[in-house]
């Protein structure tokens, strides 16, 4: 009989890693690691966009819009980074990343993007200016408070991060 159990316990934690429980059973802790995730990208990207847009000289609209593109081009970059190491093909690796990382980085984005927007003065802040830093702090970790629960929710339909922790094994 305790035979029995035991390999009913193994069969569920195969199919189960700690903290990526079914429906409803995701951690805050795995959520928040997979937005932190997606938080490095974003931040790359959007903080490589200013710098490119101020030392080109170029306006708000054209610098965000290219902070953004850079935020979704990081934010695949390092989750393509892990699942190519696993030995997956270039094609698989894309549509892996695309549908693990497309709405944790529109969210981030539009939150990051939005605080930074109607922040009184943060649009024309230079590089050199204390509120340029200040703001986009604090428009990261806005996104990083509101992101985390829509991981954690697509997280727990299989969805999301979770489609890229199949990758590592």
């Amino acid at each position: 009989m305790e035979q029995q159990h035991e390999g009913h316990d193994h069969q569920h934690h195969q199919h189960h890693e700690p903290g990526h429980g079914g429906a409803g059973g995701v951690s805050w802790a795995t959520a928040a690691r997979a937005t932190l995730h997606c938080l490095t990208g974003c931040a790359i990207g959007e903080v490589l966009g200013m710098v490119i847009g101020t030392a080109l000289g170029w306006g708000n609209v054209p610098t965000m819009v290219l902070a953004i593109v850079l935020a979704f081009f990081f934010g695949y970059a390092l989750t393509l980074r892990g699942i190519l190491a696993a030995g997956v093909g270039l094609r698989t690796a894309v549509r892996v990343a695309l549908a693990a990382d497309t709405l944790s980085i529109a969210v981030m984005e539009l939150i990051d993007n939005g605080v930074i927007a109607l922040w009184p003065g943060a649009m024309d802040a230079h590089l050199s200016d204390p509120l340029f830093w200040i703001v986009l702090a604090i428009a990261l970790a806005a996104a990083f408070v509101i992101t985390t629960p829509v991981n954690k929710w697509m997280i727990g339909r299989g969805k999301g991060h979770a489609v890229v922790h199949q990758y590592h094994r």
